[in-house]
Parts: structure tokens; C-alpha cells; sequence
């Protein structure tokens, strides 16, 4: 069973070292590729039921990409500015579009030099997010629409601020937007109402596109988890890799909860609501990403007016804020196969938080709660592999007398176990127990937006980031003294030398390398992760002293 124990030690360190997302985040399901595909419609209670609009039998999907027309800048658009106590906001007047959305409360990096976090940034008009479109997101057209007013501010006690924006196109519609800003709120009201006030029926393919860039902020982790398009179809999260979309557009439909950009700290997402089935188009490349929500052809007669709602939300991908925004949003933050037991967490860390305020100290309680839940079925298994550390001269010889009889070797040694009331796998039962909890807190530690620039003590003044000493020069490739980590990997191989062993000698020697793979392997992962792990190391060092104490007495 040590050669067990070895093997699984070793394929649990490469797991970790290539990139744990790819062995245990829950698979994406595969987007349709053709419009006819129709997903069965799921429904929801947290949707309102809205004004029913005409809906067609199938939708087409839209171009991948705006058309490559030169857009003119109309001079007398204005730029609206927003500004709340949680962001602040650019809008175009020339197609509607937000030129800019700034998060207040959260940085791109963690010196304060350098600047607040930045969820938009693209350039010219075509590209800008959150445009409504009659040529179902075509892009041929950038109307000008034009506002009550130039400037909203919710700073000084406002709970809310509505801006209005009306356009006139040709044939005689009106497009009138409405959009409703809240002071304690990520989430802009979206209302668009097509009024035709023409002589004769008109078409329109109403669509809202929504263009994406990267995130840009200084995480260290986020390369190992997922960033790009997802959508929430039928109850079903779906997250399409960006490399994917040079194959070609990617097409959802059915009930869409909401659709958008997102990393593992910030999403970008529209919620659509009118009541009817909508189809999500991504397309572009992984510099851009273009996403469009068609509410498909439908005919206005003379006088008639057709209304589209969706909602907004441009913020943290924190869990309790999302929960509050409800259409489940709160899907977005998925954390794989272990999901189950990675919330739970995720929820302790923030009990223990909203006591103590400090994150590394809420994960050290939570290292200590996971450890004392286990604490018996580990005791008992170290227990038994220090018994089988005793029986190992009677077995060594039990080998050598039946070496030429397997079978009986085999009976007999199963014979003395029964006698002596040992376990032969009761050393790794507790440790494989024990690996669905500890991906779910890695994965907890690596996503959590709770952790990112959340300092802990001394030197450690970011949880997300790597664990760096600075001593006045520069050390090549780490640059500091990674003290924690170099701490993790020392309480790892004295946890190994207490540690009773069964082993020959080579798989001893295989063992006794795992505590510098895995310091080497640590050396640039986040700080919570590292405090995690030397915390879990501190522990068992305890439980093997006292296990050790009572095997002797």
C-alpha cells in the first residue's frame, strides 16, 4: 500500500502542476451549431413574467462580427457619465453603447497606484457594449440617441436615477431606452420600446450585443482557470474557450438565464426578459469577443410598440452579491466536479471573515474544522500503518518462507493480520477520503474574490498572490524569499519522516523527493493555498506525535 500511497502522491502533485482545471472542472457542454437546433425550454421562478412579444419559429443567427463599415462620429453626441458609489460609467449618445465602466471597490493590481478595475475597454463605436439594434446586431447603423440629461450622480443619497434615451430611425420608428441605475447595486434596468409611427408595417430583428475584451488585472491564478464566453441555457452552464470560436460562431437557444464574459474574479452579463425563447451568437476571437442576444423577427404594424427587457451586470464575481441579483447568476461561480463541497466552504471562509476580518486567519479555522472533522478516521489509519510498521519483520519473513506459493503466502498473511486486528488498507482509506476536500479548498483558494489583495500578516499582504519575503535586491525567477512556501515544504518532509513507512528502499527514495516537488510546484501559487497546506502539515505533525506516544506506551 506505500507503493499506492507513493503512485497517488505523485499523480496528485502533476494534477496540480498542469493545471487542476482541466482534470476536475465540470465539462462544457457543447454549444449548437445551427440555428434549427432548438434546446427544449427549461422555466424558472425568479423571472417575472413580462409582456408577451411575437416570436418566431426559428431565429437567425447574426453576423460573428459588425459589419466593416466606417462608422462617422456624429459631433454632437454627447458622452453621459454615471457615477454611484460602486462605479462609474461613460455612455455613448451615438449608439448607446458604454464607452467606459470603472469598479470602484476593486483594483487592477494591488498597489494603489494602479488604479481602479476597468471592465470595459474597447475601441471605436461598433465595438462598444450593451448596443440595441432593429438589423438583429448587424451593426450597420450606430443611431444617435438622445438624453434627458448629461450627468448622473447616486453619490450623495439617491438610491436611484433613471437616464432616458430616445432615437429616431428611418421609416418612422421610435427607439426609446430607458435605463435605471441603483446606488447599492451592480445591476442597470434595461427597457427598450420600438414604437412605429409609420404609415406601413415594419420588420425588425431586435438584438442586444454585448463586445468583450480580457480582463486586465495583475492575477496570478487566473491563467489556470477559465476566462471567456458563458451563458447560463436551460438550467445548463455553458462556457465556450475561446480558441473554440475560430472554428466559427457558437449558437445557444432555448431559455437563456443570462449570457456574458467572464474570468474567475469579474463577469460582464445581460439578462434577458421578455418572455420567449432567445438565441445567444458568440463569436470573434480571444482579442474580442462578440456576443448577441436575438429576440428574432417579428412584424409592427402602424402605431403598434414592441418592449425588450434585460437587465445588466457589471461587476465581482463574489457569491453573496450574485445570490442577491437572483436569474441565476450565482451559477456563474462554478467550481467543477467539487462544487458540492467547494461552496460550503467558500461560506465558512466568510462566517469565520465576518468575525475575525482577517482571511488568513479564517482559512487557518477552516484548515483546523476540516482537520478535527477527520480527525478520527486519520487517527485510525495512522494508527494502523504504525501497527503494520511493527508486523513488518513477521511479514518480511512470512515472504521469504512461501516465496514459491503466492496463494498461501497470501493466506497467511491475511491470517496474521486478522490476528494482530490490522488493516492493510486502513493507512490510505483516510487519505483518499480526504482528496475531494482538498481539491474543493484548492479550488476555493484559487478562485475566491475574497482572497484577491486580501492581506493576512507581515510580508503576506495578498492571499491570491504568491508568498514573497522582499530583501532589498532582486533574486532571479522569484525575486523574494517565498518564506511560507519554503515553511510548507520543510513541515512536509518532517511530516514524512514521522510518518511510519512499509517501503523498500526504492519507493522510500521516491517518497523522500515529494516535499521538494511540491515546494518547487508551490513556489508561484497563491499565498492562501500555501498557508492551507502548511497548516494541514502542522496538524498532522500533531496527530502523528500523539499517535506515536500512545503506540509506545
Amino acid at each position: 500500500m506505500d507503493l499506492y500511497r507513493a503512485f497517488l502522491a505523485i499523480v496528485l502533485s502533476f494534477m496540480i502542476l498542469l493545471g487542476y482545471q482541466y482534470f476536475f472542472v465540470k465539462p462544457v457542454p457543447p454549444a449548437q451549431n445551427s440555428a434549427e437546433q432548438q434546446v427544449a425550454q427549461g422555466q424558472t421562478d425568479n423571472v417575472a413574467p413580462q409582456p408577451k412579444q411575437q416570436q418566431p419559429a426559428s431565429i437567425t443567427p447574426p453576423p460573428a462580427q459588425p459589419a466593416p463599415v466606417s462608422v462617422p462620429v456624429d459631433p454632437n453626441a454627447r458622452d453621459i457619465t454615471i457615477n454611484t458609489p460602486l462605479y462609474s460609467a461613460v455612455i455613448s449618445e451615438q449608439g448607446g453603447g458604454f464607452k467606459r465602466f470603472v469598479l470602484k471597490k476593486y483594483r487592477t493590481e494591488k498597489a494603489s497606484t494602479s488604479g481602479d478595475m476597468e471592465l470595459v475597454k474597447v475601441e471605436g463605436l461598433n465595438q462598444l457594449p450593451i448596443l440595441f439594434s432593429l438589423d438583429n446586431g448587424a451593426g450597420t447603423s450606430l443611431p444617435v440617441f438622445h438624453a434627458d440629461r448629461e450627468k448622473l450622480d447616486l453619490t450623495g443619497g439617491a438610491d436611484t436615477e433613471t437616464l432616458t434615451m430616445k432615437a429616431t430611425l428611418p421609416g418612422g420608428l421610435v427607439l426609446t431606452r430607458t435605463l435605471v441605475f441603483h446606488a447599492d447595486s451592480y445591476v442597470i434596468d434595461l427597457t427598450y420600446q420600438v414604437e412605429n409611427t409609420g404609415a406601413e408595417a415594419a420588420r425588425i430583428s431586435p438584438a442586444l450585443s454585448l463586445n468583450s475584451t480580457p480582463f486586465a488585472h495583475g492575477s496570478s491564478t487566473s491563467r489556470y482557470l477559465f476566462s471567456g464566453p458563458a451563458s447560463y441555457v436551460d438550467q445548463k452552464l455553458v462556457q465556450v474557450k475561446t480558441k473554440k470560436l475560430a472554428e466559427g460562431p457558437q449558437v445557444l437557444q432555448g431559455h437563456v438565464s443570462w449570457t456574458g464574459y467572464e474570468d474567475n474574479y469579474f463577469i460582464n452579463a445581460v439578462i434577458p426578459l421578455t418572455e420567449g425563447t432567445h438565441m445567444v451568437t458568440i463569436g470573434g476571437s480571444a482579442d474580442m469577443v462578440r456576443t448577441v442576444v436575438s429576440e428574432g423577427t417579428v412584424s409592427l404594424e402602424p402605431k403598434g410598440t414592441a418592449t425588450y427587457i434585460y437587465k445588466m451586470y457589471f461587476g465581482p464575481k463574489k457569491l453573496t452579491i450574485l445570490k442577491t441579483v437572483n436569474y441565476d447568476l450565482a451559477k456563474a461561480i462554478n467550481f467543477g466536479w467539487f462544487d458540492v463541497l467547494a461552496k460550503p466552504m467558500l461560506w465558512l471562509l466568510n462566517f469565520f471573515y465576518g468575525y475575525i476580518g482577517n482571511y488568513g486567519i479564517a482559512i487557518i479555522l477552516v484548515t483546523i474544522l476540516i482537520k478535527g472533522s477527520f480527525w478520527p478516521i486519520t487517527q485510525k489509519g495512522m494508527k494502523s500503518m504504525k501497527n503494520m510498521q511493527k508486523l513488518q519483520p513477521k511479514v518480511a519473513k512470512l515472504k521469504e518462507k512461501y516465496k514459491d506459493d503466492p496463494t498461501k503466502m497470501n493466506q497467511e498473511m491475511m491470517a496474521m493480520y486478522k490476528t494482530y486486528k490490522v488493516n492493510p488498507i486502513g493507512g490510505c482509506l483516510p487519505m483518499i477520503i480526504q482528496i475531494p476536500f482538498f481539491f474543493a479548498l484548492y479550488r476555493v483558494l484559487m478562485a475566491a474574490i475574497e482572497l484577491r489583495h486580501a492581506p493576512f500578516m507581515l510580508w503576506i499582504n495578498d492571499l491570491y498572490a504568491p508568498d514573497r519575503l522582499m530583501v532589498g535586491f532582486d533574486i532571479p525567477y522569484i525575486h523574494g524569499i517565498p518564506v511560507l512556501t519554503l515553511l510548507m515544504g520543510a513541515s512536509m518532509y518532517l511530516q514524512q519522516k514521522m510518518t511510519p513507512t512499509t517501503a523498500d528502499p526504492t519507493q522510500a527514495k521516491v517518497m523522500q523527493f515529494l516535499p521538494v516537488v511540491f515546494t518547487f510546484m508551490f513556489l508561484n501559487f497563491a499565498s492562501g493555498l500555501v498557508l492551507y497546506w502548511f497548516v494541514n502539515n502542522l496538524l498532522s505533525i500533531l496527530q502523528q506525535q500523539l499517535i506515536n506516544r500512545q503506540v509506545k506506551a
